[in-house]
This record gives C-alpha cells, sequence and structure tokens, in this order.
C-alpha cells in the first residue's frame, strides 16, 4: 500500500511517521509538506533513510504539484495532517489559513476525485479537529453529531474543510472519513502551543504566560495515541462516517501549568514553587472557547479503540522527552519562535 501523508514533518504528522513506517515496512510513505515554520526534519531522523519512506517537499495548495504527486504515486490512502494549526496565529493574520486549510484540502479532494476514477480500495483521511464545535458550558460532550459552531478563523477553515470532504463523499462518491480530535500533546510539539511552551520557559525561567484566569478546560490526547487511532479508522472505519478521538482527560489550563511545573521540579531537583513563581496571567484572546470535552464512545464502540495513556503518564513521557531532546530545542528555538512570542505575548505580558 502507497500511504501519501501531508504535513509529515510537524508535530502529529512526524509521530504518525515514526511509528508506522517502521512497523510496516511493506507499505511506502510519502511525505509531502511544504516544510514552513513547525515543520523539522530532525522530527524524522528516525525514518529519513529507510527505503519505504519518501519526503516531497511541495504545497498542498499548489494543485500542480500535488496533482504530480498522484500521478506518480497513485497513492492508497491519503492521511491529510496538513494546516495552519494554531488559533493565535489565525486571529494576527488569517489568510494563510484560509489558503492552507480550505483551498489545499480542495487541492487534494480534486486530485483523489480525478485520479481515483474507477479505482478500488482507496481512502481520504482527514484530521481534523473539536475546535470545529465551538464551545461547551460546564456540562456536556461534543459528539458526531453536534452542530458545528467555530469561534476562530483557524477553527472556521478547519470546519469547511470537514464540510469540503464530506460533500465530496455525497456528491462524487470519494472514499472518505473525517476524524476530529481533541489536543494533543507529546514529543516534536513546536513550542507555541501550551504545554511546551511552558516547559522550555520554565526551564530558561522566563515567564508561563496563561490566558485570563487559566480557566479554559480541554481535553488532552497523547499524540501516539491519537495516531493509533488514525491507523485503526483507516483499517476499519466506514467511508462517509466522522469519528472523534478524545482523551477522556478534561483539565484546565492553570491546573495543567501546576501539574509542568511539578512534574519538572522532580525531573531537574527542585521544588514546584521554583516554576510556579513565573505563571504570569495575561489579556485572553479574542474568542477563547471556555471548554471542550470529547465523546469518543463511537470510536471505542464500533472500532474498539481507546487510549492507553493518562494524562500525567503522557505528560511526564512528554517532559522527560523535551529534557533528553537538547538539539531539538534548540532547533526550534529560531528568529521565527522569538518573532512569534514577541507579537502574541510581547503587549500582553508587559500589560
Amino acid at each position: 500500500m502507497k500511504i501519501l501523508v501531508t504535513g509529515g514533518a510537524g508535530f502529529i504528522g512526524s509521530n504518525y511517521l515514526n511509528l508506522f513506517v517502521t512497523r510496516y515496512s511493506q507499505h511506502t510513505f510519502i511525505n509531502l509538506d511544504k516544510l514552513t515554520y513547525a515543520a523539522n526534519l530532525l522530527n524524522l531522523e528516525r525514518v529519513s533513510s529507510l527505503p519505504n519512506y519518501l519526503l516531497e517537499e511541495g504545497d498542498i495548495a499548489d494543485y500542480e504539484r500535488v496533482e504530480n504527486i498522484f500521478q506518480r504515486y497513485d497513492p492508497d490512502l491519503v492521511v491529510h495532517f496538513a494546516a495552519e494549526s494554531h488559533v493565535d496565529r489565525s486571529i494576527l493574520g488569517p489568510a494563510e489559513f484560509m489558503r492552507s486549510n480550505i483551498m489545499g484540502t480542495f487541492c487534494l479532494l480534486e486530485a483523489c476525485r480525478k485520479c481515483w476514477t474507477n479505482k478500488e480500495n482507496k481512502l481520504f483521511q482527514l484530521v481534523s479537529t473539536d475546535e470545529v464545535y465551538g464551545s461547551l458550558g460546564d456540562k456536556g460532550f461534543f459528539t458526531e453529531k453536534t452542530a458545528y459552531d467555530p469561534s476562530s478563523p483557524y477553527s472556521a477553515s478547519k470546519a469547511a474543510a470537514d464540510h469540503l470532504a464530506r460533500a465530496y463523499f455525497r456528491t462524487y462518491g470519494l472514499p472518505a472519513v473525517i476524524t476530529n480530535c481533541s489536543n494533543n500533546y507529546g514529543p516534536y510539539q513546536f513550542p507555541e502551543k501550551l504545554i511546551p511552551l511552558m516547559i522550555l520557559n520554565a526551564l530558561e525561567g522566563k515567564a508561563l504566560p496563561v490566558y485570563g484566569k487559566g480557566a479554559n478546560v480541554r481535553d488532552w490526547l497523547y499524540v501516539e495515541d491519537h495516531c493509533e487511532a488514525l491507523w485503526t479508522v483507516a483499517e476499519r472505519g466506514k467511508q462517509g462516517e466522522t469519528y472523534n478521538i478524545g482523551g477522556n482527560n478534561e483539565w484546565k489550563n492553570i491546573d495543567i501549568v501546576h501539574k509542568i511545573c511539578e512534574i519538572l521540579a522532580v525531573e531537574v531537583g527542585k521544588v514546584p514553587q521554583d516554576f510556579e513563581k513565573l505563571i504570569t496571567f495575561v489579556q485572553d484572546r479574542p474568542g477563547h472557547d471556555l471548554r471542550y470535552a470529547i465523546d469518543a464512545s463511537k470510536i471505542k464502540r464500533e472500532l474498539g479503540w481507546e487510549p492507553k495513556e493518562t494524562f500525567e503518564s503522557g505528560l511526564r513521557k512528554t517532559i522527560l522527552w523535551y529534557l533528553g531532546n537538547q538539539r531539538w530545542v534548540e532547533s526550534v528555538k529560531s528568529g521565527e519562535y522569538k518573532n512569534w512570542m514577541d507579537a502574541n505575548y510581547g503587549k500582553r505580558l508587559t500589560g
């Protein structure tokens, strides 16, 4: 089987490739990646020299490039990770989110539609987010039937991508499946996201910026659990269906930050207060959804998947990974990362 993975040098895509390129040597994995700021080829050192892994640099919103990839490889499975994914960046600059997340998905779907005519055993797998559902109150969970109600340019662009994939299934019979997952964490995550940002800032004695009062709640899923779920859906999921993937781990942001401080203190021989004194509450971002929580009972009931990691075990693995991979950490501390921190947090941190 030939598997085309878009955005495979990013956070979730690289974890997916590291797991499955080594596990399934009989399959060929083609990584189509634009290699933006969030991509890092160090993520893929484990598989880069293996004969069943190929890297193709390219933009999914460039239809000619996408079509060329399809003509050359005729993939059987497309696992679509590639996306601009950070809410704050979408607020500062939404245009690239519309281009990558909407037009990029459209280009992939069009290539599938044209190249897969009269071909069997093909599948387009769109990896999406629970943010398309909007915000929950204190109770309840997102199910696969929850109405879409996106709050940010990012979540609106992902909702549009979901609708496109569903429309191509219904209109053209394109074999497609959609997964909506909760917040991922784990190795290789670019430090604009909450958990790696807190880990790296704490280690450097920098402020730990927390939006509002840190009361926003998210359901957290260890990235390797997510990847295993995606493989399960590709193998046994029903075409045209949506599967919610969640960790059943709801945490307030402030509680996560305290937990990171606690684990870090144990690992580096300090006390939690050494890091907790760095916590700095900053002005909340616009349209910040209060709570996300996934009902993942469908994928458990129909496909037999459930997460293996608890939040505590996954978080400890994540912290140990960042502590043990200083070469990777140094590689991402680029001008791009500093510019982003200044643009997004600078004014908030100075009042």
